[in-house]
């Protein structure tokens, strides 16, 4: 899977999650501070990674800031972007679950490689509901995203 990965500050878990994506067989593509030359501000680099999500260039994104907040925040702004602020493995597998996430934002401050790993784990193992509920509320989420009105027709 092509993963787009940003960080705004060069951190050893910024390190670590490169490395651990690239090590279960993924093609990580680097914005921010991974990247040498690319613009580390985290609502640059967070937006270049889900825009490469919203666009078809990768399946998914992680998208880190120290807190993790920003870097969700930026990346939600792009149409067709659920990005999910996890700081643990059960919010991974409910954000891929119920949500249908498809980025995962992390805090540079409160993530630990062990648990990256279980996050990860968690992440990649969940697939999204087949409910009819929670794939009603995805879609609305989406609507939202693209018209600014959930409750607005799809054409």
């Amino acid at each position: 899977m092509r993963i787009s990965v940003s960080s705004d500050m060069d951190e050893p878990v910024a390190r670590a999650l490169v490395a651990e994506l690239r090590g279960r067989g993924h093609d990580v593509v680097p914005h921010g501070a991974l990247r040498p030359g690319s613009d580390p501000r985290w609502a640059v680099c967070s937006e270049a990674a889900a825009r490469e999500v919203a666009d078809g260039t990768s399946e998914q994104a992680v998208v880190c800031c120290w807190t993790g907040t920003g870097a969700s925040i930026a990346a939600n702004k792009v149409p067709g972007v659920r990005a999910a602020l996890c700081a643990d493995a059960a919010t991974a597998d409910g954000a891929r679950r119920w949500n249908d996430a498809n980025v995962l934002a992390l805090s540079l401050r409160l993530t630990s490689e062990p648990l990256l790993k279980e996050i990860l784990d968690a992440w990649f193992a969940a697939e999204a509901s087949e409910d009819s509920e929670d794939r009603a509320n995805v879609l609305h989420v989406d609507r939202i995203g693209r018209d600014g009105d959930g409750d607005a027709p799809v054409s």
